[in-house]
């Protein structure tokens, strides 16, 4: 499927899927959305609210993609011990990488490098507190128990890919949070939140 690098709102970059008429962040700023979404409202929230003093956090992404939420949370927290699993059926190519420019834009190019570079299935030390294990599945064969303190739910919009937003994805994401867990989306549909 044809993918197209687009400049967004706020001057970051994204993918577009001309196909899908779908965006791997939002078109009005793909840095921003991720900060409010996955970090303000999702790391940050796990903190200060779910876990205060939590000194360790294990993170699930579904939806790697570009690879800007695992970068935006190496950078946020130099302090606590992350431990982060990134899940993307099809990862992109290294000249998207390179166009995304994200390791510039933040001032972090050799870790956005590492990021990248990291080989599939196999944990990498990223920096001395976070390390990153990307995993190539489907969400239909993410399973896991109890194994997560936050998930990072980053997955195209269930216009296009409904598929990926039905009761039983969400009910593995449950069964993947150890207690007072949290699950994080940009996405607000009834539907959605319902299941």
């Amino acid at each position: 499927m044809k993918r197209e690098i687009m400049t967004t709102g706020d001057g970051s970059k994204t993918i577009h899927m001309p196909e899908l008429n779908e965006h791997y962040h939002s078109k009005h700023g793909a840095l921003q959305e991720a900060r409010h979404v996955f970090i303000k409202t999702g790391l940050d929230f796990y903190r200060i609210e779910a876990e205060p003093g939590a000194s360790k956090v294990r993170i699930l992404e579904y939806g790697f993609g570009t690879g800007l939420n695992a970068l935006l949370t190496v950078l946020h927290d130099h302090q606590l011990e992350i431990e982060y699993t990134g899940t993307e059926a099809f990862p992109i190519t290294e000249e998207e990488v390179a166009a995304m420019d994200y390791g510039s834009l933040l001032d972090a190019e050799q870790l956005y490098k590492k990021l990248h570079d990291a080989q599939w299935e196999t944990p990498s030390s990223i920096t001395e507190t976070f390390q990153l294990t990307k995993k190539q599945l489907n969400f239909e064969a993410i399973y896991y128990e109890a194994a997560f303190d936050l998930i990072y739910f980053d997955a195209f919009g269930p216009r296009t890919q409904p598929e990926l937003w039905t009761l039983e994805i969400f009910e593995a994401a449950y069964k993947a949070l150890a207690s007072n867990g949290v699950l994080v989306t940009y996405c607000a549909a009834g539907q959605v939140r319902r299941n």
